[in-house]
């Protein structure tokens, strides 16, 4: 069976002394710390691409839609290298894996400083791959290091998620304009965020290197498991592990799918584009509030699928409204509603990964499934969403489009939702 440490927080440590105590009490805190530093650097160098695309289409002299490849590439790098992790968490472990991702961010945010095309997308690429990795492996790392403190820690986060991009979206264009206009320059910066978490969570990396090796060999931390047991192939065949997968690609896909083209349809209404960015930016406020939120809620709702279900009539409202009444004060009441919508929405789709899992093991597993398939599946939602625009010229069809598709997004996330786990 798996073999690994217990987690920190619940392992039988004799509390014998003030001293003692406090010791463990500041471990949990820097650990608690250093994933959230990551988990801030796992938008940011995705985020901050968006709104300096204009800036990049001047200079590079290339049309709108290759320009547009650097915010969809990421989505399908998230699934593609997805599938890597189970591998990559057998040979290096969980933890000193965490750290690698970040190295390999801040290393693909850099190559973009070259004054190459080729760098650009080239970088692009290696950050898409360095956050699949990472997305994948903190759950099943919270899993571990928190199994006590799980909705807590799955709050802050989806939270720290919604930071990232919210001060990547709000923050690159003021740099870019600090630096004489340097996108380039503007985009690096945010390498800087993922060398700090490197330096935070080294400290849990060596931990885990000088633990005693488990009984494979290999890192204690390591997803080992005996060779004849069936790993993502047995998920292949769970119904629990397929409602968490469509959960989450499905409020992927919407969310992308919202972030491409909602200043675009804005734009459309007459709104400038100075505030429909700026809407757009506001919208993670509330999203922030709901994936804090949601966690606590979930323990305190017997009913499990009604916080799916809100999640989704907020998502929807907000986009019928922002079809129906786009300008003046309602276009922030339409916002606040999709933020609300879309946080939760992240929020539960990545409790539900941690929840419907047994142990560390299966979490890892049970993530490269759900984010894997899932985004590929959400790398869909900006193309699919731009192809029926350009087809019927309008955004009623685009908008019908995602509200039927969130109706079975509340579906899975309802069947998700139920208290079981996947097959052992």
């Amino acid at each position: 069976m798996t073999t690994m440490q217990e987690p920190f927080d619940t392992a039988p440590i004799p509390l014998t002394t003030p001293s003692v105590r406090r010791r463990t009490a500041l471990t949990a805190i820097s650990v608690a710390a250093g994933l959230l530093m990551i988990a801030l650097n796992l938008r940011m160098g995705v985020a901050s691409v968006g709104p300096v695309i204009p800036a990049i289409e001047r200079e590079l002299g290339i049309p709108s839609a290759v320009a547009g490849l650097l915010t969809t590439i990421p989505v399908f790098a998230f699934g593609a290298f997805a599938f890597l992790t189970p591998a990559l968490t057998r040979w290096i472990g969980l933890h000193r894996l965490l750290a690698l991702t970040m190295v390999v961010v801040a290393v693909g945010i850099g190559i973009r400083l070259l004054p190459s095309p080729v760098a650009l997308f080239g970088g692009t690429v290696l950050v898409g791959a360095g956050i699949a990795v990472a997305n994948v492996c903190m759950p099943a790392v919270i899993k571990q290091d928190f199994a006590h403190r799980l909705g807590l820690m799955m709050g802050l986060y989806s939270t720290a998620l919604f930071l990232g991009a919210a001060a990547a979206a709000a923050l690159t264009v003021p740099f870019m304009t600090a630096l004489d206009g340097s996108w380039r320059g503007a985009l690096a910066i945010w390498a800087i965020p993922a060398v700090l978490a490197v330096l935070i969570w080294t400290p849990r990396a060596i931990r885990a290197v000088a633990d005693s090796p488990g009984t494979t060999g290999g890192p204690v931390d390591a997803i080992a498991e005996p060779r004849d047991e069936p790993r993502l192939t047995m998920l292949l065949r769970d119904p629990v592990a397929w409602a968490v997968t469509g959960f989450m690609g499905l409020q992927s896909l919407s969310y992308y799918a919202a972030l491409t083209w909602i200043p675009t349809m804005l734009q459309d209404a007459g709104i400038s584009v100075a505030d429909a960015g700026l809407l757009l930016s506001y919208s993670s406020l509330p999203g922030i509030a709901a994936a804090l939120l949601v966690p606590t809620m979930m323990r305190r709702i017997r009913a499990t699928w009604l916080p799916v279900l809100l999640s989704a009539l907020l998502s929807a409202a907000g986009l019928i409204g922002l079809l129906v009444a786009p300008g003046g004060a309602a276009a922030w009441v339409w916002m606040t509603l999709l933020g609300l919508g879309q946080g939760a929405a992240i929020a539960l789709s990545l409790t539900y990964i941690v929840l419907r899992a047994p142990d560390a093991r299966h979490t890892a597993h049970l993530s490269t499934m759900a984010q894997g398939i899932g985004y590929l599946l959400a790398g869909l939602g900006p193309i699919g969403l731009g192809l029926l625009h350009a087809a019927v010229g309008g955004w009623i069809a685009p908008v019908a489009a995602l509200v039927i598709l969130l109706a079975v997004q509340a579906v899975a996330g309802a069947a998700a939702s139920r208290d079981r786990h996947v097959r052992s």
